[in-house]
């Protein structure tokens, strides 16, 4: 099981560190899930959560290097949630286009849309691609 750390300062928001392998893809699943359940969130977010979270971890399992990754989820609002991978690539994420018969290459087309706002920041090390999602807002009693 892996176990999320609290951010200590901040924006409430949870770190765990995960090996890059196919069957931590789970794990990151059940660990966004979880927070968003602890936040009151499920209901609204989980399903995008938990495959914006496997989209950018399988990009890290499958197009980089990286041993260890980090993932984070904080949130940035009442509403509104943003989920993080690190890797130690320095190569762009970006959106390809896949051919109706191809097994891969949708991933970030995924993020796109089910995501607010999604990008990339760039470090000595690597980078931190992420996510943004929001609840829809609720109008009326």
């Amino acid at each position: 099981m892996t176990a999320a750390k609290p951010n200590a300062t901040g924006a409430p928001g949870y770190t765990a560190e995960l090996t890059c392998v196919p069957e931590s893809v789970g794990s990151a699943r059940a660990l966004v899930s979880s927070v968003l359940a602890a936040w009151g969130l499920e209901d609204y977010l989980a399903d995008c959560a938990e495959i914006i979270i496997s989209e950018l971890l399988t990009n890290v399992v499958d197009h980089t290097e990286t041993d260890l990754s980090t993932i984070f989820i904080e949130r940035k609002s009442s509403i509104g949630v943003r989920i993080a991978v690190s890797d130690q690539s320095h190569a762009v994420p970006c959106v390809k286009s896949a051919t109706g018969d191809a097994e891969s290459g949708r991933g970030l087309r995924l993020v796109d849309a089910l995501s607010r706002v999604w990008g990339y920041d760039t470090h000595s090390w690597g980078k931190v691609t992420w996510a943004e999602i929001e609840a829809p807002v609720r109008s009326g009693p």
